[in-house]
């Protein structure tokens, strides 16, 4: 039988899938901004180079990373700053040229987690390649417990929310807390890069539990 590219055969014989190789995605770097997955973004693009990329992701998938740009690098955005190693995937739901020509507007929703690699480009934008950040869940024997604190934290801060859906992912309700704090892009950059989702909450747990309510 003829293997498929995507198979190899271990040693019993047997075939295996293959990890598939990284994506190919254009870099969009803000300074101090992380795209989290499940919101909306709107973005107004100027720059050409930037405008370049939209010109060519309209006729595409549409996808791009946003990656972080550390505070340290934000005077050098005009040339090729480095961005942090885990960055968001997002894609363009809408996008707007403006009467001038010259500028979009765009709508980006955010996907996933990536963790990201220059990529060489042949264009005026860069480019990285990008694979999924694997997550790891909750302990099971911990879950409701922590996500009791992570709703009990949320509430305290959104006032206008009395109940949070009981079918809520576990990512999904951190990363509320995570955006509600505003914390220093430097503590988001390691909470929001935290692979261990246990880890992960009681980061954002201990921020809430430092940061006075507004």
């Amino acid at each position: 039988m003829r293997r498929g590219p995507e198979e190899s055969v271990d040693s019993s014989g047997d075939c295996i899938p293959r990890p598939a190789p990284p994506a190919i995605a254009p870099l969009f770097p803000l300074p101090g901004f992380f795209l989290f997955p499940g919101s909306v973004v709107p973005l107004h693009i100027f720059e050409p180079r930037y405008c370049q990329l939209i010109d060519d992701l309209i006729d595409q998938n549409g996808r791009l990373v946003l990656g972080t740009v550390p505070d340290e690098y934000a005077s050098q955005l005009p040339g090729s700053p480095p961005v942090h190693p885990v960055a968001g995937l997002g894609e363009i739901a809408r996008h707007e040229k403006l009467p001038d020509g010259r500028r979009y507007l765009i709508w980006l929703i955010g996907l996933a987690r990536v963790c990201v690699r220059e990529a060489p480009s042949d264009r005026l934008y860069r480019r990285v390649s990008y694979e999924p950040l694997i997550e790891l869940p909750i302990r099971a024997e911990a879950r409701a417990a922590l996500r009791r604190e992570l709703e009990g934290a949320i509430r305290s801060r959104c006032k206008e929310i009395d109940e949070l859906p009981a079918d809520l992912a576990d990512a999904c309700m951190i990363d509320i807390l995570i955006q509600k704090l505003q914390l220093p892009a430097v503590e988001t950059a390691r909470v929001y890069a935290e692979r261990d989702m246990e880890r992960r909450a009681h980061g954002a747990l201990a921020a809430h539990a430092s940061k006075p309510l507004g």
